[in-house]
């Protein structure tokens, strides 16, 4: 009888230690981790959205240039080849070398525009990060979490803990289509307005 008596005293003094499934519902639960989608947060922000206009009109008027050039090329070479049979050898090989210099620069140039329309990009979203990064801070404090974590990093998580929607309006707020956060002198400014007194 004292040995089921020690046993059950032991039972109960180690469900006071280990929260039961009763004892964690009852105490109320703060989220010490969120959960942002970043590709979200960056497509579907007034920011994001803007950039991505600006960079689909940068991607069109590049393509309808090298469409325009790439006619002229050809035209210039369908004529140099149609008056061949009447150049000298010579003559033929110094326009022909001189044309496929200029075909060479011209690729270079637009391999150039290319790499800027995809630095231009990444420029962004660093821009966009570093503007939308108070608005996300206290949006973390005002859900008394310590820590947001990207959602391509999680596992498993409930929808409880995504801030994503919560995100986007706070971002839109604080910097709206990011054009101020562009500018040199305007971003410390806007980050200064938001900041928690």
């Amino acid at each position: 009888m004292r040995r089921a008596a020690a046993v059950l005293g032991v039972a109960l003094a180690l469900s006071q230690l280990a929260p039961g499934p009763v004892r964690a519902q009852a105490q109320p639960t703060v989220a010490q981790v969120l959960v942002l989608d970043t590709e979200r947060l960056f497509t579907e922000s007034l920011f994001g959205r803007r950039l991505a206009d600006d960079l689909q009109a940068k991607t069109e008027a590049l393509i309808e240039e090298n469409r325009r050039i790439e006619a002229e090329l050809t035209a210039e070479e369908q004529d140099l080849t149609r008056r061949r049979p009447s150049m000298a050898p010579a003559d033929f090989r110094a326009e022909a070398d001189a044309f496929d210099a200029r075909v060479q620069e011209i690729r270079r140039e637009r391999d150039a525009k290319e790499r800027a329309l995809q630095q231009e990009a990444a420029t962004g979203r660093e821009t966009f990060l570093a503007a939308s990064g108070q608005a996300l801070g206290q949006l973390m404090l005002s859900r008394g979490a310590a820590v947001i974590l990207d959602r391509r990093t999680v596992f498993l998580s409930t929808g409880a803990v995504d801030i994503t929607d919560a995100a986007i309006a706070a971002v839109d707020e604080a910097i709206g289509d990011g054009s101020a956060a562009t500018e040199p002198d305007a971003a410390p400014e806007s980050a200064g307005e938001t900041a928690p007194r």
